[in-house]
């Protein structure tokens, strides 16, 4: 049976509590640990580990979501900081105002990105100011199996390496029963079983799903069945 990729944005971007872990809990609470909480005081007050971490995975396991997450917790914080992946052409020159570098997708990287990316690196971990900046990175491969150049690719695996894991069909019925609860959504067994055959079974998708519907159920007051997911899809 074909499989529906959704192309919706999400009614709420990615944040470190709106990811489910599952078996990835250790990279989501070193994350946490990392980043701290909002705090009334300067960014630069903040104590942060300045080791790299660089998490790995296939799609759909939840690594750019942790990374775009980080992005916002350290924008609320009031900070800047340097992001780079795949869809950047034109990047920046690195800023010594920047808190962490982020970069997503390393695998993707083109020469020049790679050149981009080992520059940031380098200014971030060996600051002319002294302090420190640090690096969270991702990609689909494990450091060792990166088709980088050589210094860039050594200096994305000598921190903190995290392999995560695609969420299993048990632990996504989980996540989309728990958030339409949340949202007073009701999801019957039979709309659930639809959804996960029916459509892109990566959490991310299956989350930009459950918006679409809940703002089309709302919109036509009606409950969420197939008939409504068929009509929505017939009006997209």
């Amino acid at each position: 049976m074909k499989q529906i990729a959704l192309d919706i944005g999400l009614a709420t971007g990615p944040t470190l509590a709106n990811f489910f872990s599952g078996p990835n809990a250790a990279a989501h609470l070193h994350l946490l640990h990392w980043v701290g909480p909002v705090v009334e005081r300067r960014v630069s007050e903040i104590p942060r580990s300045p080791v790299p971490t660089y998490l790995w995975g296939r799609t759909g396991s939840g690594k750019s979501h942790l990374l775009k997450a980080v992005r916002e917790a350290l924008r609320e914080q009031g900070a800047s900081v340097g992001w780079l992946d795949a869809s950047v052409h034109d990047p920046l020159d690195f800023n010594e105002n920047w808190t962490a570098v982020l970069m997503d997708d390393v695998h993707l990287y083109t020469a020049a990105q790679q050149h981009v990316a080992f520059n940031w690196f380098v200014n971030a971990t060996s600051p002319r100011s002294g302090t420190p900046r640090p690096v969270v990175a991702a990609g689909d491969l494990p450091p060792v199996k990166l088709l980088l150049r050589e210094d860039l690719r050594t200096r994305l695996g000598w921190g903190h390496v995290f392999g995560l894991q695609v969420l299993s069909e048990p632990e996504r019925r989980a996540v989309l029963r728990q958030t339409a609860d949340a949202r007073g959504v009701f999801l019957g067994d039979e709309v659930m079983d639809f959804m996960l055959t029916r459509f892109s079974r990566d959490l991310g998708s299956l989350m930009n799903l459950l918006d679409q519907l809940d703002a089309y159920a709302l919109q036509t007051q009606r409950a969420i069945t197939i008939p409504l997911i068929k009509s929505m899809l017939e009006n997209l």
